[in-house]
């Protein structure tokens, strides 16, 4: 009697979960949410490059994705309900669906930041203009200036020297350029502890000091003594 081999027929739910699995290009996905994706695929997810766009805020993000996250270089668009245009908000560099590497970010027609990014903060060294129209170029540690940096304010006077967490601490020098007067010191969570003040271009500052700042010398030199162990 001959052998007779079982044949097994898959169930046809099986061969459409198949046929929808989504790898390559596709011209158009939508989700339940209203987004939509264009772009390329593997195992189910986006990866490569693609187009997405939100319907919950009308962003559009475009460029590369890796198993289904923004990761890699893309741009980030908003849409100004004043005009109904499409603005970039963020140019740069992600990983993991989060802005990470080295991107530029605009806040506002004034305000933006350019240079590194951690998870989504600003880390490592930039530049930020503000509104007000400061501009703060050094190190920063999660969105704060934290390391050596320059702040330029808008009225021209200068800091240069170390943060931490967002405020002026350890050495620095303050530049107050509307005076023609320096300060050089110390600073402790913002505030200047401990240094001195000279006067530097004070000729040419619009509201210079009534009298020049004396310069530091001893009175009695011959009463200092040095002794070395």
């Amino acid at each position: 009697m001959p052998h007779l081999k079982k044949v097994v027929i898959p169930p046809l739910w099986k061969s459409w979960e198949v046929r929808a699995q989504k790898s390559g290009m596709r011209s158009k996905v939508y989700s339940l949410n209203g987004d939509e994706y264009k772009g390329q695929w593997l195992d189910n997810k986006k990866h490569g490059k693609g187009i997405q766009f939100y319907k919950k805020d009308s962003s559009i993000y475009e460029g590369e994705w890796k198993y289904g996250k923004r990761d890699g270089y893309g741009t980030y668009s908003i849409l100004l309900p004043e005009t109904k245009e499409y603005v970039k908000k963020y140019i740069g560099d992600w990983k993991d669906g989060k802005k990470h590497g080295y991107g530029k970010l605009t806040y506002s027609d004034k305000a933006s930041y350019e240079g590194n990014w951690i998870g989504d903060k600003r880390s490592g060294w930039g530049k930020m203009q503000y509104d007000r129209g400061d501009i703060y170029e050094g190190e920063w540690l999660d969105d704060k200036c934290h390391g050596q940096g320059t702040l330029l304010l808008a009225n021209e006077n200068c800091y240069e020297g170390t943060w931490k967490e967002g405020k002026k601490h350890g050495y620095g020098k303050f530049y107050y350029v509307n005076k023609g007067v320096l300060y050089e010191g110390s600073w402790l969570d913002g505030f200047a502890k401990s240094g001195t003040l000279s006067d530097f271009g004070r000729d040419e500052a619009p509201m210079p000091p009534a009298y020049p700042i004396p310069k530091l010398h001893l009175l009695d030199k011959a009463s200092v003594s040095i002794e070395v162990a």
